[in-house]
């Protein structure tokens, strides 16, 4: 990515304990999608809070911390298939915003033992040095999850920007993933735990003149980790990576603290500048959520 941009942001997870991480939305305390329990009206309002923090923003396999600790809440309401949204998350960007904002909807239906999520994100970066161009920008995607048995659930997904972090080169990523719940007799009681991992493909158009022209370098991630959850709180420990070389790395997110010495590049990176924000990192998560009727 040029220079003050940056990749977006960890998704919300389809159920705490079976949780598969796939990189399709924001904000780093991830809330179950609320819909309307059985024997309540269909057009009652639900509502969803959560709040959080990590010791690494990681999204799609890149950092948004600067390998810092980062803070996140969010709130979404769901009615009947309906849902709309908003997160805040604490990030440190090479354009110093003051945090990322996200404003998200969408649908969730069913169809037979299938959830799907088709939704709209816009991500918001107020604050930033210099505050022209800015690196906001919007996103769709959608999403299919299912259990395959009573413990093993499999989840796929698809996001498009037409107009990546606002360097006029669009995006696009597809990622899977599979999830097992451990059974319930061998945890402690009102413990539940899964094991999960996923892994994504990253890929990018040609960015504005003003940035160069060049695409952004594709990449593969992956991630896998075990989630414990009980009542409200939950805890991820989480293994992230990606195939960026270290001088790709910086191309991408154009990280401030780069280093001399890697291969030059006369079109991409004619410094040989080198970046850490993308390589294997263990990351423990926490956050807690409330789910309540709002009808």
């Amino acid at each position: 990515m040029p220079t003050g941009g940056s990749a977006r942001a960890e998704p919300p997870d389809y159920d705490a304990a079976g949780s598969i991480v796939l990189g399709s939305r924001a904000g780093l305390a991830p809330g179950t999608p609320v819909a309307p329990s059985q024997g309540r009206p269909a057009d009652s309002i639900e509502l969803n809070a959560r709040a959080g923090f990590t010791t690494d923003y990681i999204y799609r396999g890149v950092t948004l911390s600067d390998r810092k600790p980062a803070l996140g809440a969010g709130l979404e309401a769901t009615i009947g298939s309906f849902y709309a949204g908003t997160t805040v998350t604490s990030v440190n960007l090479p354009s110093q915003p003051a945090a990322e904002v996200t404003v998200s909807s969408g649908l969730r239906p069913k169809l037979g033992d299938v959830e799907l999520d088709f939704g709209w994100t816009y991500f918001l970066y107020p604050g930033e040095i210099p505050a022209v161009p800015g690196i906001d920008y919007w996103e769709v995607g959608t999403r299919a999850d299912t259990k395959l048995t009573d413990s093993l659930r499999v989840a796929a997904g698809y996001a498009y920007s037409p107009n990546f972090s606002n360097t006029g080169a669009w995006s696009q990523y597809v990622a899977a993933g599979l999830g097992v719940e451990l059974p319930r007799n061998v945890m402690p009681q009102n413990v539940t735990a899964s094991i999960t991992g996923g892994a994504g493909y990253y890929w990018f158009g040609n960015q504005s003149a003003e940035f160069g022209g060049f695409a952004l370098p594709a990449y593969f991630n992956w991630n896998a980790g075990v989630t414990l959850t009980r009542n409200v709180f939950n805890l991820d420990l989480r293994y992230y990576d990606t195939n960026l070389s270290k001088e790709n790395c910086f191309v991408f997110t154009g990280d401030p603290h780069a280093t001399p010495g890697g291969h030059i590049d006369p079109l991409t990176n004619p410094e040989g500048l080198t970046s850490h924000w993308c390589g294997a990192a263990f990351v423990a998560r926490f956050w807690f959520e409330l789910n309540a009727d709002a009808r």
